[in-house]
């Protein structure tokens, strides 16, 4: 892990690369995983190779994501643990928006308990709710900061306007959209958080199928470097800027050895510019 590829969150500094812990679950992100013995062990390597910021949520199993994390990392001071709350799955497995503020203050509860610690470190509201104003539901984020509940709140799948709208009610420390090498749809949100110095953690931040999208341009890059598709696509985004704070998830070990060395891969210029214009 580069030392010096840092980003402060609130007070805490961490390293850019973090983990997602979303595929610690069974198939579909729902229930337990087969050998719940190696989730962990993925996890506790993570730690010990570096990272020290682990991305979940309540809606990941749901609540065994955070279990797990909870039984690993428990109420660490060297890794900051972020979770989500504002996204349900019904028992077809769809994600339901639900920003209902009563139902924020329950859930955070729930994941304090999970994550076995008296303070979460970053609670992202998970996606906006049609059926609540949005006002609403920020206002909530903020009262549970202000109660010591939370030390930092996150926004999750929100326009450019929304999050201004939330920096109206409280102080943002972090944005996590879809953005990669290919979808570059949320670009106009990256420039907003690069402007307010706010983290901008990309979802799905190297999908196969974006991938292939630019595959050849990758495997050329691929053979210059040494490295994989995965890690050029992670690495580009370590480059593309300074707030991004990309969080690769995997449930297999090689995986996560691999997404953390793309933390110490130099991209040439040249390697740089061919990727960001590939997007324009």
């Amino acid at each position: 892990m580069n030392e010096n590829d840092t980003f402060d969150v609130g007070e805490t500094t961490v390293h850019r690369l973090g983990f997602g812990a979303m595929r610690l679950c069974g198939d579909e992100i729902i229930g337990p995983p087969d050998d719940e013995e190696t989730a962990r062990e993925v996890l506790q390597r993570a730690v010990e190779l570096g990272v020290d910021l682990v991305d979940t949520a309540d809606s990941y199993g749901p609540g065994v994501s955070e279990r797990l994390v909870g039984e690993v990392i428990g109420d660490s001071d060297d890794v900051l643990v972020a979770t989500k709350a504002g996204l349900l799955r019904n028992t077809d497995g769809e994600w339901l928006a639900h920003g209902e503020p009563d139902y924020i203050r329950n859930q955070v509860l729930a994941s304090l308990d999970r994550l076995r610690t008296g303070t979460i470190d970053l609670y992202q509201f998970h996606r906006p709710d049609p059926d609540t104003p949005f006002e609403d539901s920020v206002q909530t984020f903020a009262e549970l900061k202000d109660e010591g509940l939370v030390r930092q709140v996150g926004l999750s799948n929100v326009s450019v306007e929304q999050l201004e709208t939330a920096r109206d009610h409280v102080d943002v420390a972090t944005v996590q959209n879809r953005y990669n090498v290919a979808d570059r749809s949320e670009a106009d949100v990256l420039e907003a958080c690069e402007e307010h110095g706010i983290g901008f953690i990309p979802w799905a931040p190297i999908d196969g199928d974006d991938l292939d999208e630019h595959g050849d341009l990758l495997d050329e890059i691929v053979d210059d470097h040494d490295a994989t598709r995965r890690q050029v696509a992670l690495a580009w985004l370590l480059e593309r800027s300074d707030v991004i704070l990309p969080i690769p998830g995997t449930s297999d070990p090689d995986h996560l050895e691999a997404n953390i060395a793309a933390s110490r891969l130099s991209l040439d210029d040249e390697a740089v510019r061919r990727l960001t214009e590939a997007g324009n």
